[in-house]
């Protein structure tokens, strides 16, 4: 389960992806995640692959792990991918259920929101895998921090979103372990009624819930042993610099998001 699961990991490298500054790995995910929608055609779609195979290429983190971390979403891939196939109108029939068909226009819908949750999963796993949880909290702390002014608390924000993230293999890990050994102890999640295997997930989420409490408390105990007491007044060990080459990873996603509007149908 935890060589699938690559949300909220971090693989150390020194590629030039793993040296930008987290600011602008974090800004150039979101402005993708927007421009994205602008595709409409194979063109596009293309060019957007072509963008993101060589964003992973280059970051020299192995390619297979990310096709891995596609399997624990595969089945929520699946399901969107049949409904705008069943229930998008439009275009030849290709196959006529009664209530259910299957049309070219369902085919080419479908087809282009399979590959707009690869693109998605892909940058945004990517900026994880590039970038440490340090380097996540400080980058997203100094993008929210003209929240400040409305009195929001951007240090613990970012900390609590950081934390989330790199919890989140933990969690998985402390799940394989549970399942392992409700399994060892008799109890089935694969076979039986589907009431049965329900009720079976009981003994499997109370430990896990137990234990996410536990590790909760633990690092709570172990920020106030360290003198934590929130951002007021912190200084950083680690100071961010922007450097040209963080500029020309932002002035790629305009020049992507103009020939996007240029090659639109």
């Amino acid at each position: 389960m935890m060589d699938k699961m690559i949300l909220g990991r971090y693989i150390p490298g020194n590629s030039w992806l793993h040296r930008i500054d987290p600011r602008a790995k974090i800004t150039a995910v979101m402005a993708f995640i927007a421009i994205v929608f602008l595709a409409n055609n194979w063109l596009t779609y293309a060019l957007m692959f072509a963008y993101v195979l060589y964003l992973v290429l280059t970051s020299k983190v192995p390619f297979l792990f990310f096709i891995k971390g596609l399997q624990p979403i595969f089945w929520l891939i699946l399901i969107t991918l049949l409904l705008q196939v069943f229930f998008t109108k439009g275009g030849t029939v290709l196959v006529d259920l009664g209530l259910l068909q299957i049309t070219t226009l369902g085919l080419a819908n479908g087809a282009m929101m399979f590959c707009r949750f690869v693109l998605i999963i892909f940058m945004t796993t990517l900026l994880t895998l590039t970038t440490s949880p340090i380097e996540l909290t400080d980058g997203l702390e100094k993008i929210l921090a003209p929240f400040r002014l409305v009195h929001l608390p951007v240090h613990e924000l970012a900390l609590m979103l950081s934390i989330s993230l790199r919890f989140i293999p933990t969690l998985m890990d402390e799940t394989e372990k549970i399942l392992k050994a409700q399994k060892a102890r008799g109890v089935e999640f694969t076979s039986g009624k589907w009431s049965d295997r329900i009720k079976a997930i009981i003994p499997l989420l109370v430990p896990l819930f137990i234990s996410a409490f536990k590790r909760a408390e633990d690092l709570a105990i172990a920020m106030e042993a360290r003198g934590y007491r929130g951002g007021k007044g912190r200084t950083r060990f680690r100071l961010l610099r922007w450097r040209f080459a963080d500029t020309l990873l932002l002035i790629s996603l305009v020049v992507l998001s103009g020939l996007l509007f240029w090659l639109r149908s």
